[in-house]
């Protein structure tokens, strides 16, 4: 079973990786920048508006975050914070399905977001058309969906998990006899079913950004850098996994930069988390993890192009003009709601703080 878009191949160019490898910031000019937070807290006043962004936006959008009293997170946990927190506007920095994820939450708030034309290879391998057939063409099983992707495949869903809490749903559903549909990353399915051994039909999706981590590269780069500690999403291809001294979602990367008491480690994510990495362990050593290897379009690629295309200007924008507005209708929340608590309800249950552990 294939359900695959035509995607064009992440061509992000970055530096050669035999080069420094720690990830550098390239603010605007600081002048520049100034006035326009400057522009953009009088807007965020004025629209009663709280601006979350996603760990893999730029450092720019995720500063600013932290100035305004916004939030950085996951998806799941932006929608959260956006549900707690005061204001009626969420300004939503990141890609698509995280706009719908927080509005599904939140209808009652308004929610903008930097730009409607962010997606995400995840969501656009799984459109709703083919999705909602195959399910059909399997009436018996439970269709779990990871959070990554659209509001109409959540509403199709039994379940909606993210990546900190996938292991324990299948292994919960699996011990209840259950047989399931997974969707949309294989990856991240294969590796739940290994670990669970639940009888699951995966779903054909990938992540641009961490299908192109290459294994043989990586293990270069250990011997280059023996004292290193590997992190690794379990997004990743299985032999990148396999070379791991962590796996885990973006918040438990972090967890173990901050806690481990190694100085360097290799990360195989988008590197836009190492804004918040940076944060927790200031005096810690981050370097990318390898992506195409010898001969690819680009040597590490490990940043998302849709993330990218969140800047500053664009904030300032759709604050002022109240555009890119995100609107899923009634049903669809509703049904997508139920998925969605079902996973809160599992994790009350459990005591597994689902909220800033998952990769959406």
């Amino acid at each position: 079973m294939s359900a695959r878009s035509s995607m064009s191949s992440c061509t992000v160019s970055l530096r050669n990786p035999s080069e420094s490898r720690e990830v550098l910031t390239r603010p605007s000019s600081a002048i520049d920048r100034a006035r326009r937070v400057k522009r953009i807290k009088k807007l965020l006043k004025a629209e009663d508006a709280v601006l979350v962004a996603h760990y893999y936006t730029d450092p720019e959008i995720q500063a600013l975050a932290d100035e305004t009293g916004g939030y950085i997170s996951d998806s799941l946990d932006m929608a959260r914070f956006g549900h707690e927190h005061s204001a009626s506007t969420l300004l939503v920095a990141g890609v698509r399905f995280m706009g719908e994820t927080a509005k599904i939450l939140n209808p009652e708030k308004r929610v903008l977001m930097p730009t409607l034309d962010a997606q995400c290879s995840l969501d656009l391998s799984c459109p709703i058309d083919r999705f909602s057939a195959f399910c059909d063409q399997h009436p018996d099983r439970t269709v779990v969906v990871y959070a990554n992707t659209s509001a109409d495949v959540k509403a199709r869903a039994d379940w909606v998990v993210t990546s900190g809490i996938a292991l324990k749903v299948i292994q919960h559903l699996a011990d209840c006899g259950e047989k399931i549909i997974w969707a949309p990353d294989r990856y991240l399915g294969n590796y739940v079913q290994k670990h669970t051994g639940a009888d699951m039909l995966i779903w054909d999706g990938a992540c641009i950004v961490h299908e192109e981590f290459r294994a043989q590269e990586l293990e270069k780069l250990k011997l280059q850098y023996p004292d290193a500690k590997v992190l690794v999403h379990p997004e990743s291809p299985p032999a990148v996994i396999d070379l791991a001294d962590v796996v885990g979602s973006t918040t438990q990367l972090i967890t173990a930069v901050k806690t481990m008491s190694t100085r360097r480690f290799i990360v195989a994510t988008d590197n836009g988390i190492f804004y918040k990495m940076r944060q927790a362990a200031p005096g810690k050593i981050l370097m990318e993890a390898p992506t195409g290897g010898v001969g690819a379009a680009c040597q590490s690629c490990a940043h998302c192009p849709w993330m990218a295309m969140n800047t500053l200007q664009d904030v300032e924008q759709v604050l002022a003009t109240g555009s890119n507005e995100i609107r899923v209708d009634p049903h669809t929340t509703q049904m997508a709601q139920r998925s969605l608590q079902r996973m809160l309800d599992f994790s009350n249950n459990q005591q597994v703080n689902v909220f800033a552990t998952g990769n959406a």
